[in-house]
């Protein structure tokens, strides 16, 4: 057998701990919440930082967030079938914020006004309109 030298390795055979990590959190009913993320492929991945700055550096200084270490947040992010961990993610699409209506616009109406069975659309989730028609963004 050969011994392997870790600082060598560019990427070694078992994850090493990350340490403490600043977690994003979201309040809840019941406390903190961490926050989970996609990545650009769209994969389910749990967030930490190694420093506030590198956070609200991210996510803005609003951001709430709690500190824990590595194996607590692989273990809360385990039953919810999240197995990735990214540590000091660089990009992160920002806050949508809303735009301000042109002088003059006529506000838009009542949300009880704006009854899809009025069209006569049938009214759907996003993920289930994407699973039952896939033929419509393929081609």
């Amino acid at each position: 057998m050969s011994s392997t030298d870790r600082t060598e390795d560019p990427e070694p055979c078992e994850p090493v701990p990350a340490g403490p990590l600043h977690v994003p959190v979201r309040p809840g009913p019941a406390g903190c919440t961490a926050r989970f993320f996609r990545t650009p492929p769209g994969e389910r991945t749990a967030v930490g930082f190694t420093s506030v700055e590198r956070l609200t550096a991210t996510l803005g200084a609003d951001q709430p967030w709690i500190r824990l270490s590595e194996p607590a947040l692989r273990a809360l992010a385990r039953p919810l079938g999240i197995g990735l961990l990214t540590v000091d993610p660089q990009l992160c699409a920002p806050a949508t914020t809303p735009e301000p209506a042109p002088a003059g616009a006529e506000p838009l109406p009542a949300r009880r006004d704006r009854d899809p069975r009025r069209a006569g659309v049938l009214r759907v989730a996003g993920a289930a309109a994407v699973v039952s028609c896939p033929h419509l963004l393929i081609g």
